[in-house]
């Protein structure tokens, strides 16, 4: 356990900052990386630099956090700390794609014990109705950089090497690091666990294997989706079987299928897919539908990134007065009510209508994701809390691919199966996107098509945010010893 000496406000800037490093990764890379690409060359691997780094984090989010609960935090989160920055070096460094995405795939196995790690930090070191508070600051952390990351992304790509993107990491890992050495004390833990190795490198493969598949589902190699969906059912039927003989099972079936651990976790994870959709198709549809520029596109996006961190703050002062349970069912009712701003969009809206419909799903989401980490944190002792934590990340993170992927796929099939007949190519697509549509009517055509297409999209949006209310509701109630201990 984390020891009484910690000095918990400097353990919180450390963890901050090895949030920012995550947080900001995405977005910085995500804008340079069409130059980078433009150098390294093999653009037909464009897309596996984003992929291999969300791979390897989902897949070994829950294998660290296990091993958190084992050998304690402040080993595993230096550790990941120290993977992430050495990838980062060895990234700056790049002479290939390949290269590239096999830095990458190091970042992401870092980043897959920092975050679930560090906010078990957080929990070990607060107790319930103090640690909401720090989580809305963590969750300001991902709206800032979201921000920042793509401005800054554009700073280095057009005034320094490309390099710097990456190597930008080392020194805020580097304090990151100082301050959970001098400052995260744990109290020296003597357990004799044995380590479920083969149990780990099943789920890791089958997860892998999963996001691979889900990955290529858009395009047009089925044969790579194919083979990597049998892979998956292969490897997970393996860790099953394993996990049930195991003495320390790496994935608990009796932790995992706790009841309020369960639907916490389902809940999440249907509202990562719908957030995905809004992050992925919103801008899309501000510019080409709604014909505006992509700075009141961006606006329309950072009402999200606005509601996200007040809806965390206000989760984090009303939970030890309501409990986590209305909280959550608060935030359940607000995603959809957001995404039915986004249905009613049509041509002739306004920007301030998906704006509006942004952040009160942005609301929504702060509300639900500091309720379901603390009543999931809650739900275990110390000894499982670091495993607990991180089936919580990794139902936000699978949620997320599994919505790029579905959502994605209903994208092409309604360009695919437009009202005239005809399919909406890459190329026109691309040229309404530009703004270098050949013609006007043809144009014209296109924004109708994505039209359609989008709203289809926005559907299915909703129909996913509508579930996650029957989720909430089938949390257990808490007893009133709970309540009492919880105010």
């Amino acid at each position: 356990m984390t020891d009484k000496t910690s000095h918990r406000g400097l353990v919180v800037v450390a963890v901050m900052a090895s949030m920012a490093m995550i947080a900001i990764e995405a977005t910085i890379v995500s804008t340079a990386m069409p130059q980078i690409a433009a150098q390294l060359g093999q653009i037909n691997l464009y897309s596996w630099v984003f992929s291999a780094f969300l791979l390897s984090q989902t897949a070994m989010t829950v294998v660290f956090g296990k091993l958190s609960d084992i050998y304690g935090r402040k080993p595993m989160i230096l550790l990941g700390i120290g993977l992430f920055l050495a990838a980062s070096v060895l990234a700056g460094f790049a002479w290939s794609m390949p290269s590239m995405i096999v830095f990458r795939l190091l970042q992401g196995i870092g980043a897959g014990a920092i975050q679930p790690v560090a906010m078990t930090v957080v929990a070990d070191l607060f107790p319930g109705n103090q640690r909401g508070k720090v989580q809305g600051y963590l969750a300001s952390v991902w709206a800032l950089s979201a921000v920042v990351g793509p401005l800054l992304g554009s700073v280095i790509i057009h005034n320094l090497p490309w390099a710097w993107i990456f190597w930008i990491n080392v020194p805020v890992g580097l304090l990151a690091a100082l301050g959970f050495m001098l400052f995260l004390h744990e109290e020296k833990q003597t357990r004799s666990v044995s380590i479920d190795v083969l149990g780990a490198g099943l789920f890791a493969i089958a997860i892998s294997a999963l996001m691979i598949a889900l990955t290529e589902m858009e395009s047009a190699t089925s044969t790579y989706t194919l083979i990597a969906a049998v892979v998956f059912v292969v490897a997970l039927a393996g860790f099953l079987w394993q996990e049930r003989r195991a003495e320390a099972p790496m994935v608990a079936p009796d932790l995992w299928l706790q009841r309020p651990i369960a639907f916490a976790n389902v809940s999440v994870f249907l509202a990562s897919m719908s957030i995905m959709g809004l992050t992925t198709f919103l801008p899309m549809y501000v510019q080409t539908v709604l014909n505006r520029s992509p700075l009141v596109a961006g606006f329309a996006l950072t009402m999200l990134l606005l509601g996200w961190p007040f809806g965390a703050t206000v989760a984090s002062r009303q939970f030890p007065r309501f409990g986590l349970r209305p909280i959550m069912l608060a935030g359940a009712f607000l995603i959809p009510l957001g995404t039915i701003f986004l249905v009613l969009l049509s041509p002739s809206s306004s920007p301030i209508l998906a704006g509006a419909g942004s952040l009160v799903m942005g609301i929504g989401m702060g509300l639900l994701n500091i309720g379901a980490l603390i009543l999931t944190q809650e739900s275990v002792s110390w000894s499982q809390r670091g495993s607990a934590t991180a089936s919580n990340v990794f139902s936000r993170n699978l949620g997320s691919t599994l919505g790029a992927a579905v959502l994605g796929a209903v994208l092409t099939y309604g360009l695919a199966h437009s009202t005239n007949g005809q399919p909406i190519t890459p190329e026109q697509l691309r040229g309404l996107l530009d703004g270098t549509a050949t013609a006007l009517a043809d144009g014209e055509a296109v924004r109708l098509a994505l039209q359609q297409a989008l709203h289809a999209t926005f559907v299915v949006m909703l129909v996913i945010a509508v579930l996650i209310v029957p989720a909430c509701l089938f949390i257990p109630r808490p007893q009133p010893a709970e309540t009492t201990q919880e105010a």
